[in-house]
C-alpha cells in the first residue's frame, strides 16, 4: 500500500509539474518600430514563447472550437483576424471598398482607428469563460479551456537574464495558438454596441476600424460619433479593456464633389482631431484613397533594403541574394497590392 500511495503522489507531482511547464510563457520583449527609445519599456511587446507540446495542444482545441463556431454561425462575420481565407488584406479591401462605394454616393466618410492599450493581456478570464458558456460550449470542453487559462505564470527573459516566474491572473497569452481566437469571442458584443449608433466596422483581432457615412448637410455626425466611442469606452471599461484615445486616430475622406471639412471629435476630455493621413494594419491610408503616401513609404523602404542588399552582394551566391531580394523587397511589394 505504501509502495503504491509513493507511485501515485510522485506520478501526480510529475503531471503537476508537466502542467506547469506547459502553462509557462518565457516573454520576449520586443521593439514594436525600430525607430521607437529602447529605453522606454512601453515601447515593446511582451511576446510570450510557449513549449511546442503546448502549442501542439492548442492547435488541436483551435481545429475543433473553429469548426464548431463556424458550423453553428457564432463568428462575427466583420472580424477578419485569424479566421481561414481572410487575412489583413481582406480586412482592407473590406473597408476600402466601404469608403469608396460612399464617395461614388456623393457621401462622406469618417474612419475611426481605435486603438487599445495591452488588450490580450487585460482579458478577464470569468467574463470570457462566461462569454464562452453563452456560445455553447460546456462540459470537457469548457473545463479544459478554463484549465488552460488558470495556473499560468511567465519569466522575463532579457539578454543573459531570466527573471523569477510570476503568477498570472489575466489575459490570453501573446504568441499562444489559441489566444486570437479566444479575444475576438471575447469582443464579439462589443459589434451590437458600435452597430446601435448607426456606425459600421471591420476587426482584425484586436485592431477595430469603425465607418461612418453622411451627406454633406449632415451637422451631427461629431456628435453621433463621439456618444459611439462614449458608449465603446464604457463597453471596454467593463471587460476589463482600455481605449487609447490617444492613440485613436480620425480620417476624413469627403465624398465626390462633397466639400471638405475638419472634424474633431471630444471623449472623455480627450480631443481625437481628424489627419490626412493614418497607418491601418501595415498600410497608410490617405484621405483621398490615392495611397500615394502608401506608395513613397514603400518605394522608399524597397530602396533601402536594395541598397544594403548591393552593398553584400559580391559576398553572395545569386541563390542567397534571390532569397534577400524576396524576403526584403518583393515581400513589401506584395504586401496588400490589391488595395
Amino acid at each position: 500500500f505504501l509502495v503504491n500511495f509513493v507511485h501515485d503522489t510522485s506520478s501526480r507531482e510529475r503531471e503537476l509539474q508537466e502542467s506547469e511547464s506547459c502553462k509557462r510563457a518565457r516573454v520576449a520583449p520586443l521593439l514594436k518600430k525600430p525607430t521607437l527609445d529602447p529605453f522606454d519599456i512601453n515601447n515593446y511587446r511582451p511576446v510570450s514563447l510557449l513549449s511546442f507540446l503546448s502549442k501542439t495542444l492548442e492547435r488541436a482545441v483551435l481545429g475543433q472550437l473553429s469548426c464548431y463556431l463556424s458550423q453553428n454561425d457564432l463568428l462575427d462575420p466583420n472580424q477578419s483576424g485569424f479566421k481561414t481565407g481572410h487575412s489583413t488584406e481582406t480586412a482592407l479591401l473590406c473597408v476600402t471598398e466601404a469608403l469608396r462605394t460612399a464617395k461614388a454616393n456623393s457621401l462622406s466618410s469618417a474612419l475611426i482607428l481605435l486603438d487599445l492599450s495591452a488588450a490580450f493581456d487585460t482579458v478577464n478570464h470569468q467574463i470570457l469563460l462566461s462569454t464562452l458558456s453563452e456560445l455553447g460550449i460546456s462540459g470537457a470542453a469548457h473545463a479544459w479551456i478554463a484549465s488552460y487559462l488558470t495556473g499560468r505564470s511567465y519569466q522575463v527573459a532579457w539578454r543573459e537574464s531570466v527573471s523569477s516566474p510570476h503568477a498570472l491572473t489575466t489575459g490570453v497569452p501573446q504568441g499562444s495558438v489559441l489566444g486570437p481566437l479566444l479575444f475576438s469571442l471575447y469582443t464579439k458584443s462589443l459589434g451590437s454596441v458600435i452597430s446601435s449608433h448607426g456606425l459600421s466596422y471591420h476587426c482584425y483581432a484586436d485592431d477595430t476600424q469603425l465607418i461612418f457615412s453622411f451627406p454633406p448637410s449632415d451637422n451631427q455626425v461629431a456628435n453621433r460619433i463621439s456618444a459611439c466611442l462614449a458608449d465603446i469606452s464604457v463597453w471596454m471599461t467593463a471587460h476589463h479593456l482600455k481605449l487609447n484615445l490617444g492613440k485613436t486616430e480620425l480620417l476624413l475622406l469627403p465624398g465626390k464633389d462633397c466639400p471638405f471639412h475638419d472634424l474633431a471629435i471630444m471623449v472623455d476630455n480627450s480631443l481625437v482631431s481628424s489627419s490626412q493621413s493614418a497607418k491601418n494594419l501595415g498600410v497608410t491610408l490617405d484621405n483621398t484613397l490615392s495611397f500615394s503616401t502608401n506608395i513613397k513609404a514603400v518605394t522608399r523602404s524597397c530602396r533601402f533594403m536594395l541598397y544594403n542588399i548591393r552593398r553584400v552582394r559580391p559576398c553572395l551566391t545569386q541563390e542567397a541574394a534571390q532569397v534577400l531580394v524576396q524576403a526584403l523587397v518583393i515581400s513589401r511589394l506584395d504586401y496588400c497590392n490589391s488595395l
